[in-house]
């Protein structure tokens, strides 16, 4: 199961399911086929609610970006 992790201090966001992470892949980009990190804006997140984000993957992003304007979060697999 993929993990979500705020990129600068490895803070661990939870837990997301497969079908989040490729939500993600298709509608964000990625710098190669092995990038495992997304940059997320307010921007980014009205983006995602138009192509209908699931709840617990809009929550976690949500809550990563908290009143910044910018936030890196990478995944792992377990």
């Amino acid at each position: 199961m993929p993990e979500l992790y705020l990129k600068s201090t490895d803070k661990h966001l939870g837990h997301i399911s497969e079908d989040e992470l490729k939500f993600l892949a298709k509608h964000l980009e990625e710098e190669s086929l092995e990038d495992e990190d997304y940059t997320i804006t307010s921007l980014t997140l009205a983006f995602l609610k138009e192509q209908k984000i699931g709840d617990n993957l809009l929550k976690l992003l949500e809550e990563a970006l908290g009143e910044g304007d910018e936030v890196e979060v990478k995944f792992t697999r377990s």
